[in-house]
């Protein structure tokens, strides 16, 4: 079976996992072509990728990704640029019948997020949103322990992300913290964690509320939120995001509570278990806490590499992939939510109907 052929459009800070996962999947996948609009970027992408490949294979590199679509044979296209271009790149790469895996979030607005599911849709092409997160080992046990039903009655969770972000971080690429192209913490920061939460809760949303500010950094969007969601099967999420912890990242948890069991998974990027109880016994905290996998490299994790081997699954089985379009959108939507309940200081009630990043913006002028 020939392989997949993957092209990469964005060339920065994230990209490097994009290249691991192609190369960790060489047996089914292999990089065709990048493309950044800063040329030396995407040059040393390719770089990366042949001297990785021990130079066995050519990969081209453009500029521009409309031309990239029109010079080369591809049929995956990665997108790891600015947060506010996925939807039009996306959506120009689905009409071309590319299939499509997108970095977080998946787009800025509710219109936007939805415009891409149904072109996926339209044109029979699968779209990918990378919460590669959800493919944790621990993440994995958990989930599998919540469709067991193992936690009984689920009652609450919590998600921390308590992260430095400094000014030189938002100073090396000035799109990051605009309302524009990406939002605040909860967006850029927190989503992961917000899709694990959901994820495991139920996922149904019937309210949210949210406090959030900029306290010390100068950006647009907020430094700190804190979010109350209520799901629609009762349970209760919180969520705690920061980019102001001093003087460096502290943690990023993810605990689930339910009747009868309690499960806590932290680590550099929610990655290692911590508490592991259960009412039925089925297996013992102290084997499950043994069974771990080792700190990744960076709060990025290790979980590219798996979203690629399940996208190729499911491009070769035309089936949907496990964090597709609708799944991708849910978290992106409480962050949406908990932004309109900032401007309003109420709860906002499910469906969110259309808004966006950009309402943000308007509304915090016209204050």
């Amino acid at each position: 079976m020939s392989k997949l052929r993957f092209a990469i459009i964005g060339c920065g800070r994230i990209s490097y996992k994009h290249v691991e996962a192609l190369v960790k999947n060489k047996e089914e996948a292999v990089l065709t072509a990048v493309c950044d609009i800063i040329e030396a970027n995407a040059l040393a992408k390719q770089k990366e990728y042949i001297e990785s490949m021990a130079g066995e294979v050519k990969v081209g590199v453009y500029t521009d990704y409309k031309e990239m679509l029109d010079r080369e044979d591809i049929d995956v296209v990665t997108i790891a640029t600015e947060s506010g271009y996925h939807p039009e790149i996306a959506i120009y790469c689905m009409n071309k019948g590319k299939h499509v895996i997108v970095e977080k979030p998946m787009a800025l607005s509710t219109k936007d997020a939805a415009e891409m599911i149904e072109c996926a849709r339209e044109n029979k092409v699968k779209l990918c949103v990378s919460h590669q997160n959800r493919f944790n080992k621990p993440i994995q046990q958990l989930r599998k322990a919540v469709e067991a039903g193992r936690f009984g009655k689920l009652i609450s969770g919590t998600a921390r992300i308590l992260w430095n972000r400094n000014m030189g971080y938002y100073q090396q690429a000035p799109w990051r913290g605009t309302w524009k192209l990406d939002g605040g913490t909860l967006m850029n920061q927190c989503i992961h964690d917000i899709d694990l939460l959901q994820w495991m809760l139920g996922g149904e949303v019937d309210t949210v509320y949210a406090q959030c500010d900029t306290f010390i950094r100068d950006i647009e969007g907020e430094d700190f939120g804190a979010i109350i969601i209520r799901f629609k099967n009762g349970a209760i999420g919180i969520v705690e995001g920061t980019a102001c912890v001093y003087p460096k990242n502290l943690k990023e948890t993810l605990d689930i509570f339910g009747e009868t069991g309690t499960v806590s998974i932290g680590g550099l990027a929610v990655n290692r278990m911590e508490a592991w109880r259960f009412a039925d016994d089925l297996d013992s905290e102290a084997e499950i806490l043994k069974a771990q996998e080792g700190d990744p490299d960076s709060v990025y994790g290790h979980g590219h590499t798996p979203l690629f081997k399940d996208m190729i699954d499911a491009v070769r089985n035309n089936r949907e992939p496990l964090i597709n379009g609708e799944e991708g959108s849910k978290g992106m939507s409480i962050i949406l939510a908990a932004y309109k309940s900032r401007l309003t200081g109420q709860p906002v009630k499910f469906p969110l109907g259309d808004f966006s990043t950009l309402d943000m913006s308007e509304a915090l002028q016209e204050k």
